[in-house]
């Protein structure tokens, strides 16, 4: 167990199923985009650790990008998304893979799809390291999932609580 804040965190995910997921999605991806250059697009701060990990598996040419959005606020997500750094490079007519650290309400996908729609991108895929089913309420794709969970808080590897456990290499949920 773990404390961060004024909460405590239980074991949840190991490094090795995180490093199992990557590497599922790595596989997946690069299947799908044999002829092509794909643009990686990771979504700050919570995508850092997995998008490292995914271009360490990659082994066909591509290109890695960052944008910063934010949705949170301590443990609960907000229905407002707002984009805090952009993208500075022109992708019209590039295939796009979002990654993100995590999956739940969809709110940040929205912004994402409408962002890169103005890009005028080939295509837009989403791959997500780990999805909450029972939280996502949109009608958005998700092209590639690592590890599905239930609608629980969790830090490590990337996710935070007001800060602190991103970088954990595994992944902790909040203590009931």
């Amino acid at each position: 167990m773990i404390q961060l804040h004024d909460k405590q965190f239980v074991p949840f995910i190991s490094a090795k199923e995180i490093e199992f997921a990557i590497a599922k999605m790595v596989a997946q991806i690069e299947d799908d985009f044999t002829d092509e250059t794909p643009v990686f697009v990771g979504v700050l701060n919570g995508s850092f650790m997995v998008v490292s990990d995914f271009m360490k598996g990659y082994k066909k040419p591509c290109e890695v990008s960052f944008i910063k959005l934010a949705s949170y606020e301590g443990t609960s997500s907000t229905d407002e998304v707002k984009q805090l750094i952009g993208l500075n490079q022109d992708l019209s007519g590039r295939s796009v893979v979002i990654i993100e650290d995590i999956v739940d309400t969809g709110n940040t996908l929205v912004v994402l799809k409408e962002l890169f729609k103005k890009q005028n991108v080939k295509h837009l895929r989403i791959a997500t390291l780990f999805f909450k089913p029972e939280a996502y309420k949109k009608d958005i794709k998700i092209d590639y999932i690592g590890v599905r969970i239930p609608n629980k808080f969790i830090v490590g590897f990337g996710l935070d609580y007001d800060g602190l456990g991103r970088n954990l290499p595994e992944v902790y949920q909040l203590k009931e």
